[in-house]
This record gives structure tokens, C-alpha cells and sequence, in this order.
């Protein structure tokens, strides 16, 4: 019966349940019912509520927010005084108000008022954007801060935090009181407490508190965000803010690096003992014992904790980097564990050396390391300790044969206790190949792989193309190398007097080809780059101290890892070469051997020359920066800068007489530009730039093939130094003399003008050479170099270039000069033909512009009538010598 009555129970408790779910499903719909059918009485029966901009005062002033709100459709009024407000409520509109200062009386009454106030920002923005005006339960002035949350620590007057916190409101920003991971800013004012000790372990960017005011005076600015890197990085708490540092144990540049790097990061340095000190930063490996008991305030950190520091951004918790004295009671407890003053002490003293004596045997003598667990086989393994050296000259010397090839398994095969030389150079091949692999490893995961990661604490320490440009294509030779240590590994493991080595540096030859040249051509840009990003980038340096301090580095710069690829196929040559020489003749290995040393070589060879042609590029390029203007022709794959020659123009092509111009002599063409003149006021911004301004100027780039003859002029009292180049341009019916002056002795003139000719003769395809040169006279052409030097000459130049700039400046038709010579030579001649040839259209043209600007003058200039004749001497004397020179 109890049964019963407990199953009936709890059957009735079960229903009625049941019936009470139905019962509330029922109420809820017909709860929607009714709100639905209220909602919709409320449509048809409610008006709606239309938004309505007031302006304010002096905001109904400013044309540009009339012109805003109209193009985002609002409509709006003006509103002089808080008690016209009565007036203009009304339940029809939602009145948003728009106030110019969010300082004055008028505010704080709307404020009060529980009104929605905005800046006019925000109307120019949503105007701009096309957008509504925003919501806002709080006055909005501007979103210079719209979707940072912050948080505050270290503040103790509340009116200071009271006042940052309403500006952070005005600008769109959200607060929050307890820190946690939505945070996107801590606002600190001291550089303690748990919030900044999460902030720093979360990277979360830590700000003083300036950085809301400069926000705030840049409120009515457009577009302007207050998380933008480059004016948010301005108001970082420094990583020694707040602190003072003394050091101990540290080189006096080492210490004077460290001090400066110190007041750059916001913080000060005193001498050591200086009871002011809140830190003292020890060099671990060379103090084993402070001088002083150090107070209780005083941290006593390792170096690491002052590179860490400046490489997060932020100042690193000292907890994990404190400094242990080497006479602590926990390092004396082990010691004295270990100690051997015991009855038995001779007994355990030999039987330590035993075990000593046998792990050196294990751990020096093995060619190559213990086997990895199958989970760790593509994993990188980094060594503890790596060998400075890979060249036959300095390796290891081993010993006797190692355990472990003597050992029979299914992978090796019994190996002589003696071991022959060839098999002695083979095992120094592998180790030195293993322990190459070592450091490409090392440079990979310590230093490649943590500047590559997103999220780093402070941002990103380099630049993607930074990074790129350091490490190249290490990761490509690493996996190559591995491939061949393993290889390697295998056959010493098997090891047989016919096994082939050269097979193995055969088969990876073309990765080599592929891998190699990239890097080794880049390698000074490489180092150029690590050079200049430590001087400008201290979070970097901090990052280099750091990592190259760790045993697996060996005590080596980066620098000294990266250049360990440029060597190792050298010695990987010479390694082969001496293996060849422990080779029989009647071993096949020996042809291999010598086909692997040949195909090194042509590697090498590849290399050298894709370094090479690189070197020419670049030089290309820094003609390229260098000129500004310079045609993007130059640029190609096949040309190469052959010489550069700084000269003085004497003529006046191509430029005007005694102007600077260097020539570029290329192997297929000459570049012609001259020395920039200075330009006062220009407006070039330096931000960004990478490379100087271009101080040269082009004029013309002309290949070799116009060149008709090369002028050696003869050394006179009145010409040094001379040379000429008879010139034919496809756009000219006539020759062009280009005659200069060179200016430095360290290219003697004929080397130059020989190698010229040899070029302009590789062009044309003529193996006279030679033939090309002509020696002349300076009469002959009217060339001479007197005046050159002299004060008078320079200053004169001075004033021509002066007042070509004035004229150019006043002139009312820029005419060339070209097109004003040939219209003064056809006035010259009665209007008739110039050299027999009738006046053009264009002709008669430029002669009527010259009439109706001569004609503004009045008076005709006598220079101006006597440069018809010079300029028709002038042609007739170089017609005349040219003639017998073609």
C-alpha cells in the first residue's frame, strides 16, 4: 500500500505539474496577444517622436553645422538662452542639444536638466559618415575615444580622477572599476599594485594620465583617435618610471650603455650604495657576492629583469628575476650534500671520477646525439652548448670508437675497433654538420620565431620586412641541412668503407643552389639592418642582450650566428677534399667524392656571381635615389654601372657652362645629371624617409650609340683636363658637342676616355676601339677651362643662375630656351630662312610671341642683338670642325 500510495502521489504530483506548464503557456500567449495588440493600439493611436537639434549660443553661428545637419536631414533651431528651452519643449520632438564648450554655465544647467547634449564633432562626423546622431545617456562632445574601456590605479586626490573620468565620458570612452580582459587601456599614476602587475603580464597598454588631456585639447579635430600608435605611444608609462637604478658587476661601457638606456626609459641612476636606490641590477655571472647588505626596499635583480623590461615596454615584475647570493643556505644545503669529507671519501672520490670519466667517453667521443622520441622527431632541438667552429682546423678532437656504433642493432652494423682515417674524417663531417644544424636552430626558435609572433607584450618589436630582411632564407637552409645531417647520421650509424658521401651533397646540390644565394648576397644588407634597428629600436637591443646572454648562443651575437652560413660551404669543401685523400682509388666513393667537391665549387661559384650582379643592382639603385628624376629605364636586368666621373660642364650643353655634372657610365648607356642647386623653403616632410634628398639633378640619359667620336683635347695652359663627346640626338639634324673638365685625379683622363670608347664599341659592335678616340686642340672648338676656378667665375655663375630664376619667375610666356635662340637667329635674318630652311608654322609662331613680348620692352636689349651672331659663329666653327672629323 505504501508503494501505492507514493506512485499515485507522485503520478498526481506529475500531472498537475504538467497541467501547470499548460496552464502558464497559455497565460504567456495570451500575454503576447495582448502586447501585440496594445503595441499596435499604441501605433495607430501614439505619434511619432521626431529628433530635433538646438543649437546653442554660438553653435547656431557656425555655417558648417547648419550645413551638416541639412545634409543629414535633422532638423534643427537656435537657442540663445537656457530659458528659451520652455518655449521650445515639446512631446512631439526629441530634443538633442548642441553646445561649443562643454566648460560653461549653459552646460551644466542642460547637464542638470538630464538633457542629451553632444559636441558638434559628433554632427560633422555623422555628416561625414552619412550616420544618425548616436544615442548617449551621457553628454558626448567628440569619439576620439569611442570603443576604448579603461581603468584607473594609483590615483588618491578623487577631483583629479573624478575630472579624468567625465573627459574620457566626453570623448566616447567607457570606464571600469576592477581590471579584467576587456580593458583596453590602464590609466596609472604610480607603477605599483596588482592592476599594473596584470596589465603588464596581459600587455595591456599602461598610460599617464596626459595622455586624456592631449586628447581632450584635441577634441574638435576630425578623424582623429586617441589609440592611434604614433600619438598614444607619446603618453606610455615608461618602463623606470619611478625608479632608480644602480649597477654592479657591469664593464664601464657596458654601464654607461645601461645608464643611458635608463633616463631614456623615464628613469635615474645613482652611484652604488646611494640609499635612494629602489634597484640594483647585477651581473649574475660575474658578482658572486654583493659588497653591501642590501636594505629591505632595495630590489636586487639580474640584468635580464632591466633587458626584459625595456623589451615588453613595460617595467617586468621583480619577483622572478631577484638575484641569489652564491652563499645562500639553500646552495650550501646541496653542496653539503654532495661533499665528500666522509670515512669513505677516497672510495667515493674514485668511484665520482669513474662515472665522470665515463659520461665525457659517452658524451664527447659519440658523433652524433641520442635518439629522439618519435613525438620529437620534427621538433627543433636546440643544444646547450654549440661549437664556435666548423673547420677542420679547430674541431673537436675524438677519441676512441663510441659505444654506440659498436653496439649491433637492425640499424648498425658491427664496426673494427680500429677505425680507419676515412671513417675519422667522416665522423668530424657529421659532427660539424650537426652541430651547424645546432645553430640554425638556435637562430630560428631564439631569435626568428619570437619576433615573428603575434601578440607580442608592447607590440611588435620589428617590422615584418625588418624581420625578412635579417633572417632571409635561414629556415630554407636549415631544412636543407637537416635533410643532409640526417643522411649523414644514417650512414656513420651503418657505416661501411664503400658507403658514398659525395651521394648525399650530390643529391641536395640544386637546394643548395636555391637556398644559398638569397641569403649570402643579402647578407651585409643583413647585417646593416640588425646594425642600424639596435640604435633606433631599444626594445630590440634589449631583445638581443636577453637572448645572445643564453648558453645555447654560446655568448655570440646574432651577427656572429648569421654569418656562420657564409662559411660552412667552405669548409664543407675542405672537409670533402680531406675525406677524398683518406679515400682509395679503387673505392667508386673517390669519383663521387670529387664530383661533390665540383659541385660545391660551382655552388660557390653561383653565389659569387648572384652577388655580384646584386652588387650591380644595388648600385643601379643608388644612382636611381640619388638623381632625383632619374627614368625608371635604367633599371635592368642585363645593365651594370661600369664608372662614375665628376666633371664641369664648358660648354653650354648640356647644361650652362661651369655647372657641376657627374657622369654614370653604364655598359650600355651614359646618364648625365648635374649638382641640384639648393632650394630655400621647400616643404619636404623628413618623416619616413629612409635616404637622403637626391642631391643630383637628370638631365639626359643617352646610350652609347649616339656617341659619334670621343675628343681627347690637348693639355694647354688655358685647358686642363679636358675631354669632349661629339653627340648625334635622333631629334637633331646636326651634331652637339658635350664638352667637360674633369675634376679629380684619381681616374687618370685617358684610362677614362679608353674605357668609354671600349663601351661605346661594344654597343655599336665595332673592335676598333680606338678608332673612336680623336685628339683636338682646344682653339678648335673654343674650349678652355681658365676661368674655372677662379672667384670672379664662380661669383658670376652665382648671378646668372640668380637672375635666370628672376626672369623665370617675372617672364609672362615660358618660352625654352631652344625655341627663344631659334626665334632671335630668324629675326635676326629679316624674317627669311635660318641655315636654308623656311620658317615652320611653329616658326612663326614663337616669332609672333617674341614680337608681342619684345614690343612690351620698348627698347631692344643689345645683348639680346648680338646673340644671333655669336650663336651663328658658333655653329659655323663647330660645322667646320666637325666635318673632317666624320
Amino acid at each position: 500500500m505504501a508503494e501505492n500510495s507514493v506512485l499515485t502521489s507522485t503520478t498526481g504530483r506529475t500531472s498537475l505539474a504538467d497541467s501547470s506548464i499548460f496552464d502558464s503557456k497559455v497565460t504567456e500567449i495570451s500575454k503576447e496577444n495582448l502586447l501585440i495588440e496594445s503595441t499596435s493600439y499604441v501605433e495607430e493611436e501614439m505619434p511619432q517622436i521626431e529628433t530635433r537639434v538646438i543649437l546653442v549660443q554660438e553653435a547656431g553661428k557656425q555655417e558648417e553645422l547648419i550645413k551638416a545637419l541639412k545634409d543629414i536631414k535633422v532638423g534643427f533651431v537656435k537657442m540663445e538662452s537656457v530659458e528659451e528651452f520652455e518655449g521650445l519643449d515639446s512631446p512631439e520632438f526629441e530634443n538633442v542639444f548642441v553646445v561649443m564648450d562643454f566648460q560653461d554655465s549653459v552646460f551644466n544647467d542642460l547637464y542638470k536638466a538630464d538633457c542629451r547634449v553632444i559636441g558638434p564633432p559628433i554632427v560633422l562626423s555623422c555628416s561625414q559618415k552619412g550616420e544618425p546622431l548616436p544615442f548617449s545617456c551621457r553628454p558626448l562632445y567628440c569619439t576620439s575615444m569611442m570603443n576604448l574601456v579603461l581603468c584607473f590605479t594609483g590615483f588618491r586626490k578623487k577631483e583629479e580622477l573624478v575630472r579624468l573620468v567625465t573627459l574620457v565620458h566626453h570623448m566616447g570612452g567607457v570606464i571600469r572599476k576592477d581590471f579584467n580582459s576587456k580593458v583596453t587601456h590602464l590609466v596609472a599614476n604610480c607603477t605599483q599594485g596588482e592592476k599594473f602587475r596584470v596589465a603588464v603580464s596581459l600587455g595591456t597598454p599602461i598610460m599617464k594620465p596626459e595622455w586624456i588631456y592631449k586628447a581632450w585639447e584635441r577634441r574638435n579635430e576630425q578623424d582623429f583617435c586617441a589609440a592611434v600608435d604614433d600619438f598614444r605611444n607619446e603618453f606610455k608609462v615608461p618602463p623606470f618610471q619611478d625608479c632608480i637604478l644602480s649597477f654592479l658587476g657591469f664593464s664601464d661601457e657596458e654601464k654607461t650603455n645601461m645608464e643611458e638606456m635608463t633616463e631614456m626609459q623615464g628613469g635615474k641612476y645613482l652611484p652604488l650604495g646611494d640609499e635612494r636606490c629602489t634597484h640594483l641590477v647585477v651581473e649574475e655571472n660575474i658578482v658572486k657576492d654583493l659588497p653591501f647588505e642590501p636594505s629591505k626596499k632595495l630590489y636586487v635583480v639580474k640584468q635580464e629583469w632591466f633587458w626584459g623590461s625595456i623589451q615588453m615596454d613595460a617595467r617586468a615584475g621583480e619577483t622572478m628575476y631577484l638575484y641569489e647570493k652564491a652563499n645562500t643556505p639553500e646552495l650550501k644545503k646541496s653542496v653539503s650534500m654532495l661533499s665528500l669529507n666522509t670515512p669513505n671519501s677516497n672510495r667515493k672520490r674514485r668511484r665520482l671520477k669513474e662515472t665522470l670519466a665515463q659520461l665525457s667517453r659517452e658524451t664527447d667521443v659519440s658523433p652524433f646525439p641520442p635518439r629522439k622520441r618519435p613525438s620529437a622527431e620534427h621538433s627543433l632541438s636546440i643544444g646547450s652548448l654549440l661549437d664556435i667552429s666548423n673547420t677542420p682546423e679547430s674541431s673537436i678532437n675524438y677519441g676512441d670508437t663510441p659505444k654506440s656504433c659498436t653496439k649491433s642493432s637492425k640499424n648498425s652494423t658491427p664496426v673494427p675497433s680500429k677505425q680507419s682515417a676515412r671513417w675519422q674524417v667522416a665522423k668530424e663531417l657529421y659532427q660539424t654538420e650537426s652541430n651547424y644544424v645546432n645553430i640554425l636552430a638556435t637562430i630560428i626558435q631564439l631569435f626568428q620565431v619570437p619576433l615573428e609572433e603575434e601578440g607580442q607584450c608592447g607590440g611588435r618589436i620589428l617590422a615584418p620586412e625588418e624581420i625578412k630582411t635579417i633572417f632571409g632564407s635561414i629556415p630554407d637552409i636549415f631544412d636543407v641541412h637537416t635533410k643532409i645531417k640526417d643522411d649523414l647520421e644514417d650512414l656513420i650509424v651503418n657505416w661501411d668503407e664503400s658507403k658514398s658521401i659525395g651521394d648525399i651533397f650530390l643529391k641536395y646540390s640544386k637546394d643548395l643552389v636555391k637556398t644559398y644565394p638569397p641569403f649570402v648576397n643579402f647578407f651585409e644588407m643583413s647585417k646593416e639592418t640588425i646594425i642600424k634597428c639596435e640604435k633606433q629600436k631599444p626594445r630590440f637591443h634589449a631583445f638581443l642582450k636577453i637572448n645572445q646572454a643564453k648558453p645555447e648562443c654560446g655568448r655570440q651575437s646574432l651577427v656572429e650566428l648569421l654569418i656562420r652560413p657564409v662559411q660552412r660551404l667552405p669548409s664543407v669543401a675542405l672537409l670533402l677534399n680531406d675525406l677524398k685523400k683518406h679515400t682509395a682509388d679503387e673505392n667508386p666513393d673517390k669519383s663521387t667524392l670529387e664530383k661533390a667537391i665540383g659541385s660545391l665549387k660551382e655552388v660557390m661559384m653561383h653565389i659569387n656571381e648572384d652577388k655580384r650582379k646584386t652588387e650591380a643592382q644595388k648600385q643601379i639603385f643608388d644612382v636611381v635615389y640619388e638623381v632625383d628624376g632619374c627614368p625608371a629605364n635604367l633599371l635592368s636586368s642585363h645593365r651594370s654601372l661600369i664608372q662614375r666621373v665628376e666633371t664641369i660642364s664648358l660648354g653650354e650643353h648640356p647644361c650652362d657652362r661651369g655647372e657641376q655634372v657627374t657622369l654614370f657610365l653604364f655598359n650600355d648607356c651614359l646618364e648625365i645629371a648635374r649638382k641640384r642647386h639648393k632650394v630655400i623653403g621647400t616643404f619636404r616632410s623628413p618623416h619616413g624617409q629612409t635616404r637622403p634628398p637626391a642631391s643630383l639633378k637628370h638631365i639626359h640619359l643617352m646610350p652609347l650609340s649616339q656617341i659619334k667620336k670621343v675628343l681627347d683635347i690637348r693639355e694647354t695652359e688655358d685647358c686642363h683636363n679636358a675631354f669632349a663627346l661629339l653627340v648625334r640626338p635622333p631629334t637633331e639634324q646636326a651634331n652637339v658637342l658635350l664638352s667637360f673638365q674633369m675634376t679629380s685625379d684619381e681616374l687618370p683622363k685617358e684610362n677614362w676616355l679608353k674605357m668609354l670608347c671600349r663601351h661605346v664599341a661594344n654597343t655599336i659592335c665595332k673592335a676598333d676601339a680606338e678608332n673612336l678616340i680623336y685628339t683636338a686642340d682646344p682653339e678648335s672648338f673654343e674650349v678652355n677651362t681658365k676661368d674655372m676656378d677662379s672667384t670672379l667665375s664662380r661669383a658670376s655663375r652665382a648671378i646668372k643662375k640668380t637672375s635666370k630664376k628672376v626672369t623665370r619667375a617675372f617672364s609672362f610666356s615660358k618660352t625654352p630656351k631652344r625655341a627663344l635662340r631659334r626665334a632671335l637667329m630668324t629675326s635676326h635674318g629679316s624674317h627669311g630662312s635660318v641655315e636654308g630652311r623656311s620658317p615652320s608654322s611653329n616658326d612663326k609662331h614663337i616669332m609672333s610671341r617674341l614680337s608681342s613680348t619684345s614690343s612690351l620692352a620698348g627698347i631692344p636689349s643689345p645683348s639680346l642683338v648680338s646673340l644671333p651672331s655669336f650663336f651663328e659663329r658658333r655653329s659655323h666653327t663647330l660645322s667646320r670642325s666637325t666635318t673632317h672629323l666624320i
